[in-house]
């Protein structure tokens, strides 16, 4: 059983900033990737970045590339993503998830535990 628990969401206005942080415990598999995932109002749940917690190899949506920074504190057993320049559509609750396996991947089912979620909101 892993345990996610993300913090440090808020509302902050266009163009402001905010760090998320996925804290991780539990039985972690020896190699494993963790992603943050993201869920707007009436709209699916889309993936945007995940890191590998071995050897750090970082993927992003399209979308964030350039604006949001995944990394990770390995002796803390926390991830990060911090969002800078955020945009009005950036505003959904924000997940982070564990995956067995050091291969990356982009699709929800490939992740077997999730966070609860971070609200994050940025006003126009």
């Amino acid at each position: 059983q892993v345990q996610l628990v993300e913090s440090g969401g808020g509302l902050v206005q266009a163009g402001g900033s905010l760090r998320l942080s996925c804290a991780t415990s539990g039985r972690t598999s020896s190699s494993y990737v963790l992603g943050w995932f993201r869920q707007a109002p009436g709209k699916e749940r889309e993936f945007v970045a995940s890191i590998s917690w071995i050897g750090g190899t970082t993927y992003y949506a399209d979308s964030v590339k350039g604006r949001f920074t995944i990394s990770r504190d390995n002796a803390k057993n926390t991830m990060y993503l911090q969002m800078s320049n955020l945009e009005p559509e950036d505003t959904a609750v924000y997940y982070c998830a564990h995956k067995k396996g050091p291969a990356a991947s982009t699709h929800l089912p490939a992740y077997d535990y999730w966070g609860q979620g971070t609200q994050v909101t940025v006003s126009s």
